[in-house]
């Protein structure tokens, strides 16, 4: 959960958002290193009296400020392609929830049992109990498995709309008549917060996705009481 005043990114719940971490700050040191160097130079050629020809015309130097930037980008494809094709990788998941846009709440439907699907709207103010958070609860929260590999699959109904979770890295855009897939791992028990991550209309603002995480015990029993409900 982001809180006011944070500089950094928030803390991962899930292997995925681990490994995007890692890659944020190796990207963000390679930065840091170019940047001193350039401002490092800049300050030597503006302060510096003395200019040697071998600075103006050198073979030598034409080759090194040719390599280095490669062997940079190639510091940076190589883990983000890795990360890509983690993000992509989908196996064996135990539970499978489809989440449906509209404008502007969300439908959920665990696609392994029968007749369990229900829609999150969000809390008006005044429904709020103490502890709760403004524009970020939902009515009915997304409940699912610790440690187990869930599957999301991800659409519309009517415009444009996006299930984004920071927490877990997961951002995944919801188009009417095509089905995108995503999976995640979250590694603790919790309850982690996010919004429609893209513009559906003047409502936008009040679609929050809420992802309760619990044991396998708890989550099947709360999965029999859902069903009876229905």
């Amino acid at each position: 959960m982001a809180h006011p005043m944070q500089l950094g990114l928030q803390d991962a719940a899930s292997p995925l958002m681990e490994e995007l971490l890692h890659f944020h700050d190796h990207a963000l040191m390679i930065v840091i290193l170019i940047s001193t160097m350039v401002l490092y130079i800049i300050i030597a050629m503006v302060t510096a009296k003395l200019t040697d020809k071998l600075v103006l015309d050198s073979q030598e130097i034409e080759v090194i400020w040719t390599v280095l930037p490669a062997v940079v980008l190639i510091l940076i494809a190589l883990p983000s392609l890795r990360l890509l094709y983690m993000m992509d990788e989908v196996s064996a998941p135990h539970v499978t929830v489809k989440a449906i846009g509209h404008q502007w709440y969300w439908s959920y439907e665990y696609t392994d049992y029968e007749e369990l699907e229900f829609d999150a709207y969000m809390l008006p103010t005044s429904d709020l109990t103490p502890g709760q958070f403004r524009l970020l609860e939902a009515d009915h929260r997304l409940v699912v498995p610790a440690e187990s590999p869930i599957r999301m699959l991800v659409t519309a109904e009517d415009v444009l709309h996006s299930w984004a979770l920071p927490a877990l890295g997961v951002k995944v855009d919801a188009i009417p008549g095509r089905l995108n897939q995503t999976t995640f791992i979250i590694d603790r028990p919790g309850v982690f917060y996010g919004q429609c991550s893209e513009i559906c209309g003047a409502n936008h603002s009040f679609m929050p996705i809420v992802v309760e995480s619990t044991l396998l015990e708890h989550f099947e029993r709360w999965s029999a009481l859902m069903a009876e409900d229905a």
